[in-house]
């Protein structure tokens, strides 16, 4: 029954009614007979006309607030000045704003309602007007003119319900316009949450990416240092410089990282195939020697996503090799004009090889996972074979606008 509304809303309203009634109301009285029937004969004409003015303009000024009891109101003063008599008078100027209202605000049973009220007071107002008419025809005009009467009547009556059914369409086109301002909002909060999401998770994928591999380094360069230690220290020192290095490398990534993810600002810089080498770099201080082959080579600068992507996927890849595998590791990229290809093999040593019968390992884990959603980012694939000596990784990664 009632609406939350801005208080200023209701002032306006409020206002705006009682600002119509001042001027209407003198109107209404200039035009008005002064004679009273019907009910309420002893009632004088002006005092009517003053308590229908009030019932009509103050559902006015509700009619924002409450739709329901504006429409009560409306009828109530529309039914009091046809039952007192009076004509149509500027006072009924603030149905319009009634009817209007229910259709704009009100709920869907109110809608209908009002559609209903349109219909219903136009069909009344003729069938008012009408009987007015003729009782002033059966007075003062012959018997033929009844006809006449009736067809204007009917002119009356559609004409009230054609301005009538205006108000309720031009509140029902209001309607309309402001649930489809919504539904926009909404669906570009929907966007902007998942477009949020897809940040966050990327942003940890790449925190996946960078930790695991630098862990793999750092956990290989200090079993290496342990083992060299009593041996060649020196070999130990050089291990603990790249340990070092390693670390500052990744703590500065994680860091931008974590500043896209607190301050939601746009991709900071990404890896491209220029950092290939340094990430080969790191591979061989962990102890495993990529070996790599180009070929053929790029016929053109890639796409920044699929660079990002071959550096990712090669990331956890040679990290994988790193924790799982034994030895060297064959690295093997492929540019052709529509796609690239990628394939990592790395042996397994024996003491990692899995148990005949036994189920296969998963080397991969979440890194696996993660590979696969780098290639199905830019719309490519991964396959992995997990035979009993070796791990193979293949990636087929498209170039062209999904990957822009």
């Amino acid at each position: 029954m009632i609406r939350r509304i801005p208080t200023t809303w209701l002032v306006l309203d409020i206002v705006g009614a009682a600002l119509g009634a001042l001027v209407t109301i003198p109107l209404s009285l200039a035009f008005s007979t002064g004679q009273l029937s019907f009910w309420l004969p002893e009632m004088p004409a002006t005092l009517m006309l003053v308590v229908t003015s009030l019932l009509i303009w103050g559902a006015a000024a509700v009619s924002r607030l409450s739709p329901p009891i504006a429409l009560i109101l409306a009828w109530t003063g529309a039914l009091l000045q046809m039952g007192a008599g009076l004509s149509p008078l500027p006072i009924d100027i603030a149905i319009f704003g009634v009817l209007f209202a229910t259709s704009a605000w009100g709920t869907k049973r109110m809608l209908w309602l009002g559609g209903a009220s349109a219909l219903g007071g136009g069909i009344l107002g003729g069938l008012y007007i009408g009987l007015m008419q003729y009782d002033l025809a059966v007075v003062t005009a012959p018997a033929q003119l009844e006809i006449r009467l009736l067809l204007l009547s009917v002119t009356m009556g559609l004409t009230i319900l054609l301005s009538l059914a205006l108000s309720w369409g031009a509140g029902l086109l209001w309607r309309l316009v402001r649930q489809s301002s919504a539904n926009r909002e909404a669906q570009q909060r929907a966007e902007r949450a998942a477009a949020e999401e897809q940040e966050r998770v990327r942003i940890a994928r790449d925190m996946h990416d960078i930790v695991a591999h630098s862990l793999a380094v750092v956990i290989a360069q200090s079993d290496g240092a342990r083992y060299a230690a009593a041996a060649k220290p020196e070999l130990a020192e050089e291990a603990l410089v790249t340990i070092a290095q390693t670390a500052r490398s990744a703590l500065s990534d994680v860091r931008m990282l974590l500043t896209q993810l607190r301050h939601r600002q746009g991709d900071g810089p990404q890896p491209t195939l220029a950092d290939l080498e340094a990430l080969f770099a790191q591979v061989r201080h962990a102890g495993v020697e990529p070996r790599v082959t180009v070929d053929p080579m790029p016929p053109a600068e890639p796409p920044g996503a699929i660079q990002l992507a071959v550096y990712r996927i090669l990331q956890e890849a040679l990290t994988n090799a790193i924790r799982h595998g034994g030895g060297d590791v064959d690295v093997r990229l492929s540019w052709f004009a529509d796609r690239v290809e990628i394939v990592v093999h790395n042996r397994i040593p024996p003491l990692k090889q899995a148990v005949p019968g036994a189920p296969p390992a998963n080397p991969g884990g979440h890194g696996l996972i993660g590979m696969r959603e780098r290639a199905q980012l830019v719309g490519g694939w991964i396959t992995v074979q997990h035979e009993p000596t070796r791990f193979t990784v293949r990636a087929t990664l498209p170039i062209g606008p999904s990957a822009n």
